[in-house]
């Protein structure tokens, strides 16, 4: 079963894309993030302001997964491409192409031209994108204005070369002025395939030179000239960020593939780019790699997964040069029928995608060890409680309970949940006894665990009846284990309880020895025998402790609501309000009672009775306290 809160923990705290699943696995919501945990987290938390309809898909959300980015930039284009791969259905409200603009060079006709677009076609031309917005499209192309000088103007080339003057944008530097005709077409041409490489990527000689300017304005304090080439080079990194994520210029289709090991396990990663744009990940488990190098891994498993795969890629980009890599490049030349590239890079763009794609694979090997480490912490002390208690099974689901009362006031119940040997603390059930007067303790106790299987069975008919989100049920699943805060009594009360109910629950009292000190666990067949020393002893003390404390701080919490609503009453002192709670043992009694039942009340008198009634009477008291 997926564990949400343990899930929700390990999230990182760094930019990436979400995708929500429903039980079927379908992919039914995807988003993106600046901060994975802050952002998944939100989805999960009661009493959030949700609206309806993210409501309705958190309900029907059975797990999610993510994947790690850079930056928000990348986590947005990637959030945009895996939507239009899987057309989640709670994302109908996103932005779709219109939103995400390209810049277009009509490098396919004799004079190019570079524009913004809202959608790609199949007509020669370059496209770029899909960018952020409008406004990164037009600083892109601000920049290209700049750097390279194209026409800007309305002219139509050739036809409208040497007609009239040059405009403006020439006399200032901005044009280099085909219209002249002092420039070739073949010139022309040049120029446009130069914005071509600036925009497919290769600004890492731009940036230097820029750099370069930037500083040597500072030095001769030209500070707007060097705030321009800041804002150039801002612009230009943005440009890079995004297609470290996309590059539609090239329509490429690859797979690119890096691992993490540790001891003898490892994670191997695979990012899936196809038409430039990477649309999804999965990641691998591979065990018994306490001696293998990190090539030979990923030669094995490249030669393993790509023999029956149905798409082979024409490039795989891998984190190390694969071992006879000439030789599996012929195999898969001949699988697909098509040249396939194995590339594995130093440097460029390519390694920082190689990069982002071993981050990942780290990461879900951290996940996967904090995982066996606190399993296999916890695991020891659970298999020694299922050896000594004869269970059927570990029992992973811990269910304690204990009852609370001053001489048989307002009697309360709490039920402390242990999940793997940990407190559930939001697990946690508060209960006020309703049907038993006085000090009933086994009375109480057979109230409260009646109440809380009855409460799970009405959960299981409203899931059944799609009325309620299994994760938001309150009291189930079902616990392999309960333990009662008490002795043989409370055990063979709940005995005959659970032989009416049909539940074979295992079930132990947690005795205390003379000094209220746990002592150990009693069954039908008399005490557990348990060291003190033993690691199942201490997690019986604590899981003692636990609900102890839970009903001592409910009651008093409870206590003290109903001590300071008798407080705010004239003439009721601390032995008249002791008297009131004595007799009446909760707060509902003494609201409902006449002025002759509190007058007989010890150490009461008539004007202290009326004053009781017409407090609790009075409709413009707002303070009565209600359970």
């Amino acid at each position: 079963m997926f564990d949400f809160e343990e899930e929700i923990k390990n999230l990182p705290e760094q930019p990436g894309v979400y995708l929500m699943h429903s039980a079927d696995g379908t992919v039914i919501y995807v988003g993106k993030a600046k901060i994975l945990k802050n952002r998944v987290r939100q989805y999960f938390r009661k009493n959030s302001n949700h609206t309806p309809k993210v409501l309705a898909m958190v309900a029907q959300v059975a797990y999610f997964e993510y994947i790690m980015t850079d930056s928000e930039r990348e986590a947005l284009a990637l959030e945009n491409n895996l939507i239009k791969k899987y057309k989640p259905k709670y994302n109908i409200l996103l932005k779709d192409d219109k939103q995400y603009p390209y810049i277009k060079v009509s490098i396919n006709e004799p004079y190019p031209r570079a524009y913004m677009v809202h959608r790609m076609a199949n007509d020669g031309a370059k496209y770029f994108g899909p960018y952020m917005g409008s406004g990164t499209v037009r600083t892109t192309l601000e920049i290209i204005r700049q750097l390279f000088r194209p026409p800007t103007c309305r002219r139509k080339f050739p036809q409208d070369i040497k007609k009239g003057r040059p405009c403006l944008n020439y006399h200032i530097n901005r044009c280099f002025a085909p219209c002249t005709g002092q420039v070739s077409q073949e010139e022309y041409r040049r120029v446009f395939f130069e914005i071509c490489r600036f925009l497919d990527g290769r600004h890492d000689k731009l940036i230097e030179e820029l750099t370069e300017e930037m500083q040597e304005a500072s030095k001769v304090m030209q500070y707007e000239r060097a705030a321009a080439c800041r804002d150039k080079i801002r612009s230009i990194r943005e440009v890079m960020d995004r297609q470290k994520i996309e590059s539609t210029t090239k329509h490429e289709d690859a797979d690119i593939i890096a691992a993490a090991k540790s001891e003898d396990i490892a994670y191997i990663e695979v990012f899936f780019v196809r038409g430039g744009k990477v649309l999804g990940r999965e990641h691998y488990r591979i065990e018994h790699v306490r001696d293998a190098e990190i090539h030979e891994m990923l030669t094995d498993f490249v030669k393993q997964f790509y023999a029956d795969c149905d798409f082979i890629p024409s490039e795989l980009i891998t984190e190390t040069e694969l071992d006879d890599h000439e030789a599996i490049a012929d195999w898969l030349r001949e699988l697909k029928g098509k040249k396939v590239t194995l590339t594995s890079p130093k440097r460029g763009e390519k390694i920082k995608l190689v990069n982002m794609v071993k981050m990942n694979a780290e990461k879900a090997l951290s996940n996967h060890k904090l995982k066996l480490l606190k399993e296999k912490e916890k695991s020891g002390v659970l298999e020694e409680m299922q050896r000594l208690l004869q269970l059927d099974k570990l029992p992973n689901r811990i269910e304690a309970y204990d009852i609370s009362n001053i001489q048989g006031t307002d009697n309360v119940a709490a039920m402390a949940v242990f999940e793997y040997g940990r407190p559930a603390k939001r697990k946690y059930r508060r209960f006020k006894v309703k049907t038993v007067e006085g000090a009933d303790d086994y009375a109480s106790m057979r109230e409260v665990i009646y109440r809380r299987f009855r409460h799970a069975l009405d959960e299981e008919e409203k899931i059944a009846a799609g009325e309620l989100n299994i994760r938001d049920a309150k009291f189930l699943p079902y616990p392999d284990l309960i333990l009662l805060d008490g002795g043989r009594g409370h055990l063979n009360v709940i005995t005959e309880l659970f032989e009416l109910m049909d539940n074979d629950t295992p079930l132990f009292g947690m005795v205390k020895n003379d000094r209220h000190r746990t002592r150990g666990l009693i069954g039908h067949n008399g005490e557990v025998e348990l060291s003190p020393t033993s690691p199942v002893f201490k997690l019986i003390t604590h899981i003692q402790d636990e609900v102890h404390d839970a009903a001592i701080s409910y009651f008093r919490k409870l206590h003290e609501s109903i001590t300071s609503e008798l407080d705010k009453i004239p003439g009721i002192g601390e032995k008249r309000r002791s008297a009131l709670l004595t007799k009446y043992g909760n707060i509902d009694k003494i609201k409902k009672a006449e002025v002759e039942d509190l007058l007989d009340t010890e150490s009461m008198d008539l004007k202290s009775a009326e004053a009781v009634y017409s407090y609790f009477r009075s409709k413009g008291n707002k303070n009565v306290h209600k359970e």
